[in-house]
């Protein structure tokens, strides 16, 4: 959490943005957890977001080059981000898929994205390329 709030670069994908929120809730009983995202991780006992997903980048992603058609991926998860502070911004807008909240995936919050979907990086997706790319752009900052 230091780090994250620190701005080095992170990435998360599902277990891990659960893993970075503030709580985990599961059966009545709840975990506090990393609280680098704003939000708390409820479980359910059917599926939330299943599937194969299509995201168009906003204008707030920080990767640079992402942003020329959808990413793909798909997503699995029992849980929804639920209390999510309202001022967060996404790094995608969801055409397919569920995501946070059925329009937004992508929780950006310093320099970190964590979202509910697994990104492909094949058949012409360079989003890696483009990670790498920020986190070297943002290594000044830690030297």
């Amino acid at each position: 959490r230091i780090a994250i709030e620190a701005g080095l670069p992170a990435y998360a994908e599902c277990g891990g943005l659960m893993y970075l929120s503030r709580s985990i809730t599961w059966k009545g009983r709840t975990a506090r957890m990393v609280g680098a995202i704003p939000g708390d991780a409820v479980m359910h006992e059917r599926p939330v977001g299943r599937g194969y997903v299509h995201l168009q980048p906003t204008l707030a992603m920080p990767w640079p080059g992402v942003g020329l058609g959808p990413l793909r991926g798909h997503e699995f998860h029992h849980s929804s981000l639920d209390n999510l502070d309202p001022g967060v911004a996404f790094a995608y807008r969801v055409q397919r898929g569920q995501g946070v909240d059925g329009t937004h995936d992508g929780v950006l919050v310093h320099n970190l994205l964590a979202s509910y979907a697994h990104l492909r990086s094949g058949a012409g997706s360079s989003w890696t390329t483009q990670f790498v790319a920020f986190v070297r752009a943002q290594r000044h900052c830690f030297q």
